[in-house]
């Protein structure tokens, strides 16, 4: 009988690597999918590290552009922050790969769909629900919820001594005292001394970005140009989304901007401290929230802003391709046809600044607005009625109350 097909994603780390050996182990052939989302990788050495561990084929997916374009950029314009302050790196690039695992696996066969995610982290769930939206056919196989493997493999002690049995190819060197994940939109840091969250991360953990104190001493100003909520101009240079994202990180990173050390609330219950290094998008949001109050009504601001945990909550839970998302992306796209335009920002140690906006579909009205003689724009005595009217339920209240 021919053996089953497992697609598994792999990064070539000590876990994968592991894990794909024991899949081999178990029966199976194993497609190894590595989805590059913009991560600092070997992709010569993951691949040739694979087919050394046991894969029968190896795929390289390059989703540069269809993560920034298709997942970030969205996230930007609806200004999600999950608990008020992370960006959403490692969530919004879940959905994008198991998305690219799903058409792989179709692809090559495959029955069965694979990760190295932990039982105690979110990873878990935005792989397999993301699988069951898009191919609830796939049968999923999570090695460290098995038995079978985490009563062997307990942890990087063990996994080291099966990666040696089995002279799978892994590097055994002492490794930083926390782990990381890098894409794109951002570089994450956890677990070891981080997990103390007394701890301030040492100085030399940070990748993405210069310390604030360290920035450079004179401020730096650039221009990013928005059409209907997507930057796609930097210093009037047209740029593809990704290219975009990369180059404000390199920014931002320069000028000490996105740093964020927080406990978060995990979807599986338990708190979680993580470091973040997110330059880009915190510009490019920054950038973004400004326009949009030059060019969006009130109620829409304040509509945006009621939902916006939400959709922060459902990106985060994993819920990217669930129908509620699917409705509040199209509130999104709605809420973003006049937000386009130029915005002036300055970059100065760890600080974004908006310092000008221009817009054709700016509500601002200079007459309307201004305290000097506006030629008769705006009737200053309307007020008075409308302050009569809205003080109505208050006098009502005010009397109840005697």
């Amino acid at each position: 009988m021919a053996k089953e097909k497992v697609l598994l994603a792999y990064s070539g780390g000590l876990d994968t690597s592991v894990i794909l050996k024991w899949l081999t182990l178990k029966g199976y052939e194993v497609v190894a999918y590595v989805a590059n989302v913009g991560q600092d990788s070997d992709w010569d050495n993951i691949k040739e590290k694979a087919y050394k561990s046991g894969a029968c084929e190896v795929i390289i997916d390059d989703l540069r552009e269809e993560f920034v374009k298709d997942f970030v950029f969205p996230a930007v314009s609806f200004n999600a922050l999950y608990e008020g302050r992370y960006y959403l790196g490692t969530s919004l690039a879940r959905p994008v790969i198991a998305k690219g695992m799903v058409e792989a696996a179709r692809k090559t066969g495959c029955s069965y769909f694979a990760h190295g995610a932990t039982g105690k982290g979110n990873d878990q769930v935005r792989f397999e629900l993301t699988a069951a939206a898009l191919a609830p056919d796939l049968k999923v196989i999570a090695p460290w919820r098995d038995e079978d493997f985490f009563t062997v493999i307990k942890g990087r002690k063990e996994a080291m001594e099966f990666a040696a049995k089995y002279d799978i190819p892994v590097k055994a060197t002492v490794s930083k005292p926390w782990s990381s994940d890098d894409n794109a939109l951002h570089i994450s840091f956890e677990a070891g001394i981080l997990e103390d969250p007394a701890v301030c991360p040492p100085d030399d953990m940070f990748e993405y970005s210069k310390s604030p104190k360290d920035a450079p001493d004179k401020a730096e100003v650039i221009e990013i140009e928005f059409d209907k909520g997507i930057a796609v101009k930097l210093n009037g240079e047209t740029l593809s989304p990704y290219n975009m994202l990369m180059a404000l990180n390199k920014l931002g990173g320069e000028n000490g901007i996105g740093r964020v050390d927080m406990v978060e609330s995990r979807y599986v219950g338990m708190k979680s401290r993580g470091v973040y290094e997110t330059p880009g998008a915190a510009i490019i949001m920054a950038a973004h929230r400004d326009l949009e109050g030059l060019t969006l009504d009130g109620s829409v601001l304040n509509l945006k802003e009621i939902l916006m945990p939400r959709f922060a909550a459902l990106v985060y839970n994993g819920y990217w391709f669930s129908h509620e998302m699917d409705c509040m992306r199209a509130m999104l796209d709605k809420s973003q046809e006049y937000v386009t335009g130029k915005v002036k920002l300055e970059l100065y140690k760890g600080n974004v600044t908006c310092i000008g906006r221009s817009s054709d579909y700016s509500l601002y009205n200079m007459a309307v607005a201004s305290m000097e003689d506006d030629g008769g724009a705006y009737n200053q005595s309307d007020a008075t009625g409308f302050i009569r009217l809205h003080s109505l339920p208050l006098k009502m209240h005010a009397s109840r109350k005697k």
